[in-house]
């Protein structure tokens, strides 16, 4: 006990002993944080992929009276852009859609959420019986513009919609030479 008094003494008396250096060995726990020995409960993730799949998706770069370029790649003439695939579309002009037409958007999986149709230069209706079968298989269509027809395919995208896009390149002299530039 006298060794105890001693050591108390001379501990208030010497201020510098007050804060002796202490090396742990290990970190003090905290609430919020992991310690050395806690991440021994966590074991590391392993992820296996199936299907090495790049993550590209369509995107309308330009568009003229001629056709369009899409991901690098120019297609003349009319097109059905699906969610990996590029193909073209035989249609003449917005009379032409027909339900046969508009069969290849609904025989995908997965199903297309809605098909974005561009009819020209200018916004034309389609016929009644086109629009009631893709409602009836639970696919929307909006009906655009050429232009407005391929920023919108392009926001759907974007936001990672299953989308696709019927497009009639519109006539004459309408051109955009790149929507990324149109966009920024």
């Amino acid at each position: 006990m006298a060794t105890a008094l001693a050591l108390r003494s001379l501990y208030r008396a010497r201020p510098s002993l007050r804060c002796l250096p202490v090396e742990f060995s290990w970190a003090p726990r905290r609430g919020h944080r992991l310690s050395p020995a806690d991440d021994e409960l966590y074991q590391r993730t392993h992820i296996s992929l199936l299907q090495r799949e790049g993550f590209q998706t369509m995107y309308i770069d330009s568009y003229n009276s001629r056709g369009f370029m899409i991901n690098g790649n120019r297609v003349l003439g009319p097109c059905a852009l699906l969610p990996h695939s590029l193909l073209q579309w035989n249609v003449g002009s917005h009379q032409d859609i027909t339900e046969e037409s508009f069969s290849l958007f609904w025989m995908l999986e997965p199903r297309i959420e809605i098909v974005v149709v561009g009819t020209g230069d200018r916004t034309e209706r389609l016929q009644s019986q086109v629009l009631r079968a893709m409602r009836q298989r639970g696919i929307a269509v909006e009906v655009q513009d050429t232009p407005n027809a391929c920023a919108t395919f392009n926001f759907l995208c974007n936001e990672g919609r299953v989308t696709g896009a019927a497009l009639i390149p519109p006539p004459g002299g309408t051109s955009l030479t790149s929507l990324g530039q149109a966009t920024q």
